[in-house]
């Protein structure tokens, strides 16, 4: 409470320092081509006082997130009009993922995800190289088209129970279990919210979006180097420290009976996204009306699978990203940047390394969100597509591996897995190092400048 008290009066503070230092001018002078100079800093103030509160966690991940489209709204500031700020909830792609979180539920409810993970771990026996890597594989998988931290909620009491039957520590298991997860979802356009906002933001600068699958050609090179990685020297590095937790997985009844009509109805929402047959929202959306209508899920359940907290992110975050390409103040960035930076090669190692530092420390969709418009800009001002530098922004923002606060899978594991805050820096850095040169090196050969 005190944060957000702090960061409020700091954000009057500078919002009235500014209204001052541009008192004097004529609205022809605030002028900068099509741009207007005040709103442009008035954005980059909003977009600072919100990356500063996301940071410390001073309020609520989503009621930051609201308050910014009510800033850019709010009487006296007037960068963006109430309807404007507020249109994004009705945004297409969060359409897309609160439909996606539903019939993703349903899958784990009928029993699939259970499923999976039993005949994984039965396939491996008491390996534990085996088992690491089969885990990560069927995780990984799974988390290309369901929730990533759904997933790694349903395998970890399967991993727990294996490896207290075969005398295997599961911090050896979870974290790549977790790593996996954000790998996994990498893959496709629905796996993450940042690959989401990578076509959200292509949309709102007119430029051609990338198709469902588009996203694995970059994804598929990670996931597969993670479990590489982890298979032959990794799991070195994973701490030695035994966990004495349990982990309480509920008391989910599922329908076991509905599976197959869940899988159906899911195979039917990929195969017609896949062939363009039904637009992606009304596809995915349909098949969240239909596990309801099957009874695979109930209306109470699908309303609660819905992270509520990503759709607030995603929705009021889009504002921002709105005003600060309407305003000038992206493109005021990219110019101070372009300064700096020689080489596209430059700008996207530059942005990579950005993102990826950043979303270590707050929400993955948070950042990318942040991040995207300026990267959208930069790529404007060296005259570049696009598409390289905005896949880069969206893999930085994923492939997070340093800390616990990273990712929800990092997160989750923590407890179960008996991890330390240093555990997952010493176990990712690695990982973190591999993903960012593969980002760099082949991105540019898939989407070239």
């Amino acid at each position: 409470m005190k944060k957000a008290i702090v960061f409020f009066i700091i954000f009057l503070l500078a919002i009235g320092a500014t209204k001052y230092a541009f008192s004097g001018e004529s609205t022809e002078d605030l002028k900068i081509g099509d741009f207007h100079q005040e709103k442009a800093i008035l954005t980059l103030i909003i977009l600072v006082v919100a990356a500063a509160m996301f940071f410390t966690e001073a309020a609520p991940l989503a009621v930051t997130a609201m308050l910014v489209p009510v800033a850019l709204s709010f009487p006296g500031i007037d960068i963006l009009s109430s309807a404007d700020a507020f249109s994004q909830f009705g945004n297409k792609w969060v359409v897309l993922f609160m439909a996606a979180f539903i019939l993703g539920d349903a899958v784990f409810r009928t029993g699939f995800a259970d499923k999976v993970g039993q005949l994984t771990v039965k396939g491996a026996g008491k390996n534990k190289n085996l088992l690491l890597i089969l885990v990560m594989t069927a995780v990984g998988g799974m988390s290309a088209f369901l929730s990533n931290t759904g997933t790694t909620a349903v395998f970890i009491p399967i991993v727990m129970g294996i490896c207290a039957s075969a005398s295997i520590r599961p911090g050896k298991i979870l974290m790549p279990m977790a790593f996996a997860a954000s790998l996994g979802g990498t893959m496709t356009l629905v796996g993450t919210p940042p690959n989401g906002l990578v076509n959200s933001t292509l949309e709102q600068a007119g430029l051609a979006q990338l198709s469902f699958f588009d996203f694995a050609q970059m994804g598929i090179v990670l996931f597969v180097a993670g479990i590489l990685y982890y298979a032959i020297i990794g799991h070195k590095f994973l701490p030695d420290s035994d966990s004495e937790s349990t982990f309480e997985e509920g008391d989910i009844v599922y329908r076991r009976e509905k599976m197959w009509v869940s899988m159906l109805i899911f195979l039917f929402v990929l195969l017609a996204t896949v062939y363009n047959v039904i637009p992606i929202t009304t596809a995915f959306m349909l098949g969240a009306c239909l596990v309801v209508i099957t009874g695979c899920i109930t209306m109470q359940e699908a309303f609660n699978s819905i992270s509520w907290t990503t759709i607030f992110l995603f929705a009021g975050m889009l504002s921002l990203s709105i005003a600060l390409t309407n305003t000038g103040a992206a493109a005021m960035i990219a110019n101070i940047c372009v300064a700096h930076i020689t080489s596209p090669m430059a700008l996207l190692a530059v942005t990579y390394v950005l993102t990826a530092i950043i979303t270590n420390f707050m929400s993955n969709t948070a950042t990318a969100a942040l991040v995207m418009p300026i990267g959208l800009a930069l790529a404007d001002a060296f005259d570049v597509s696009a598409k390289p530098i905005l896949i880069a922004i969206a893999m930085a923002a994923s492939a997070c591996f340093l800390t616990p606060i990273a990712t929800p899978p990092n997160m989750i594991v923590l407890g179960p897995g008996g991890y330390k805050f240093k555990d997952y820096f010493k176990a990712g850095w690695p990982l973190q190092l591999i993903c960012g040169v593969l980002v760099i090196t082949v991105t540019p050969l898939i989407w070239p400048f």
